[in-house]
């Protein structure tokens, strides 16, 4: 399962047009049920104020095994994701939502090794974000350290486009613990694009049935 989620940073050639998951791509509004995190209660960090996202980007990322993610974004960052086997989107699965909680740039290659070391530990320790302690839900199998993962992303913003406008790359690791209304999860990434300067970045997420969304 973790190799279909994020297990190669090699990139392929753009299809013509962009893919199409659920009838969700560029320029389309995509409406969500509020008790998708709602159902979480007070114990959830995830937070969301509105029911709709105006897609405004979308991203791909073609996994070592021929599977792909696809992720549509708003304005404001927030982050559908959904995985299929081809790259048109047509039989899509393990939907995602995700908002951000914080984006820093670190200040010298020192932080970007101690950030590195974070995301190599079995639990994400989040008390200088504000956040509680997050069990590794990649390698949960383990306590040992574990390299976080390595990836490429090419990011459109025209429905039509046939090159993107940004390729980014990404050291990540994704987390989740338990609450007794569902799980949250958690990703944290150091983020760098072609030709620009590194950030860290925390995102909060739910898993989405469905049911809970629909474009």
């Amino acid at each position: 399962m973790f190799k279909r989620l994020f297990g190669s940073n090699e990139r392929s050639p753009p299809a013509a047009t962009l893919a199409t998951v659920r009838n969700i791509t560029v320029g389309r509004t995509v409406a969500l049920d509020p008790l998708a995190w709602r159902r979480l209660g007070d114990e959830t960090h995830f937070s969301l104020d509105r029911d709709a996202l105006e897609i405004t980007a979308q991203g791909v990322i073609q996994l070592d095994d021929g599977a792909f993610v696809h992720r549509f974004y708003t304005d404001d960052h927030v982050m559908l994701q959904a995985m299929s086997d081809d790259a048109g989107g047509a039989a899509a699965y393990d939907f995602t939502l995700f908002t951000p909680w914080s984006s820093a740039y670190p200040p010298n290659d020192g932080a970007r090794r101690a950030w590195q070391d974070r995301l190599s530990e079995p639990v994400f320790k989040g008390a200088p974000e504000g956040l509680p302690e997050y069990p590794r839900f990649w390698f949960s199998e383990t306590d040992a350290r574990q390299p976080p993962v390595k990836l490429w992303e090419s990011i459109y913003d025209d429905r039509a486009a046939t090159t993107p406008y940004a390729k980014i790359y990404q050291t990540c690791m994704l987390y989740a613990r338990e609450l007794a209304g569902g799980r949250e999860l958690m990703i944290a990434l150091e983020q760098e694009p072609e030709g620009g300067e590194a950030t860290h970045e925390i995102m909060i997420g739910i898993p989405l049935d469905m049911a809970e969304f629909r474009a």
